[in-house]
């Protein structure tokens, strides 16, 4: 199994791996002893898909069947299929019976690739399904949620755990809900059985993801579901941290805020998809607030929780964007002292209401904004992480460092396990284990990373 892009992605793999290992196939780590590789794509942009086709190419050298599934799998069909003969493409339609499909692709039944649709008024398709099925006879029964099918892929203490499919968002330079289908979110009590699933696998910070996780609980109606479910996710035993990913700042309400900023066991860590803060580009990309709004909504959580984390994306170059609206952005970063921040060229996605505007950049200008933008958030990201010197953090601990006793890499609450840098422990108790929880104060930094002394004694 090879996955490429977010998150939510991975979790798909870890799905797909759960329903290939009840029909009876046993994933390899290596692909020259596969007799199928799978390769889950990314479609999110030009970059993720080439990385995605280059993935595919290397999976063929291997000997084995490759199969291609994913979002640029589902987004392209007939046309990926085409361009790539060596491979077999699938669509999420085919995720219920991925085991038969592989059978088929493995006794040389030809299968015809999906045409592509807009999926914006289907419900999305999820791996996950409630047949009633257990991952494997030796899987830990949970009652009332046998339905589960998931292998963990990883053996490391954070796991992403998805609390709904699909958005219903039309932000103008985004083709996601186009193949990933209308929001629709996952049953309270689905989500605390596999979370009490994945502590049982020794699991102790959970990162839930969507594509918008603010949306949680409005097709249900009850907004409020998030603010309510976090507080039980928490009081699950083995558990230490719970993280919230992919925040809308426009739905980020006061009592979620709160929850976030101020719940024990609840990171406060605000993953928010600024995208801009420019009102007027802001309002051409179909989203809403500004530099003002935004740095208020930092301000509101800092004061509840003085050192909450904060990353964000940002696109530059999107049609009619100006060196007024740059200047804009870079205010707001240089005011907002953020943790973490994506910088991303804009391109055209097919399908996008950006990709008709008028006002597009010449590619030296976007590569050129980048650049500057990039360079600017380097510096900013760094000094914000020197702020933290002298700071005291609670470090999740992933792995002992080689060589050095009582040294441990690890990452802060303010810190994703995957995107945000780590910390560095030093005079961590011999005994400690992966997953545990220590407090340290903050004594240096290499760029955004932190060095930081364990404050527990070590046993004499």
């Amino acid at each position: 199994m090879v996955t490429l892009g977010c998150a939510r992605n991975e979790v798909d793999s870890e799905e797909l791996a759960g329903r290939l290992s009840a029909d009876g196939y046993e994933l390899v780590t290596d692909a020259e002893d596969a007799d199928a590789v799978l390769v889950n794509t990314c479609g999110f942009i030009e970059t993720a898909k080439k990385d995605s086709v280059d993935a595919i190419l290397e999976a063929t050298g291997s000997g084995a069947h490759v199969v291609a599934v994913g979002c640029m799998a589902e987004r392209y069909g007939t046309e990926l299929a085409g361009a790539l003969p060596e491979a077999t493409v699938l669509g999420f339609d085919d995720y219920e019976a991925i085991g038969d499909r592989l059978d088929d692709v493995l006794a040389g039944r030809p299968l015809v690739p999906h045409t592509p649709r807009d999926r914006r008024t289907l419900l999305p398709i999820s791996p996950a399904d409630r047949t009633r099925a257990a991952i494997s006879p030796e899987a830990p029964a949970i009652p009332g949620h046998d339905w589960l099918k998931r292998t963990r892929l990883a053996s490391g203490p954070s796991a992403a755990l998805k609390l709904a499919s699909g958005c219903d968002r039309r932000c103008a330079f985004c083709a996601i809900p186009t193949f990933r289908g209308a929001f629709v979110s996952r049953p309270v009590a689905e989500v605390l059985g596999e979370a009490h699933w994945l502590a049982g696998q020794g699991v102790t910070e959970l990162v839930l993801v969507s594509e918008n996780s603010t949306s949680y609980g409005k097709d249900i109606g009850d907004l409020r579901t998030l603010e309510k479910l976090l507080p039980q996710l928490a009081a699950i035993e083995g558990l230490v941290r719970v993280r919230v990913a992919y925040l809308q700042p426009a739905e980020l309400r006061p009592g979620l805020l709160e929850t976030i900023a101020g719940t024990p066991g609840i990171a406060p860590y605000f993953d928010l998809s600024f995208q801009h803060s420019s009102p007027t580009l802001l309002r051409r990309m179909r989203r809403f607030g500004g530099t003002e709004d935004f740095l208020a909504l930092i301000d509101r959580a800092r004061a509840i929780a003085p050192t909450a984390g904060f990353r964000t994306n940002v696109i530059l170059g999107f049609p009619g964007e100006t060196e007024a609206d740059v200047a804009e952005l870079e205010r707001f970063l240089t005011a907002g002292r953020l943790d973490a921040v994506g910088v991303f060229g804009y391109s055209d996605e097919e399908g996008t209401e950006g990709a008709r505007l008028d006002g597009h950049l010449p590619q030296h200008e976007v590569d050129a904004r980048v650049a500057r933008i990039t360079d600017l958030v380097e510096e900013l990201t760094a000094q914000r992480a020197e702020e933290r010197i002298g700071e005291d953090v609670e470090v999740l601990l992933t792995e002992p460092l080689a060589g050095e006793p009582g040294s441990w890499t690890g990452h802060a609450a303010h810190q994703d396990p995957d995107a945000d840098g780590q910390t560095t422990v030093v005079g961590v108790p011999l005994d400690a284990t992966p997953g545990q929880v220590v407090p340290a104060r903050v004594t240096g930094t290499e760029g955004v990373d932190l060095v930081a002394a364990c404050l527990v004694p070590a046993a004499a």
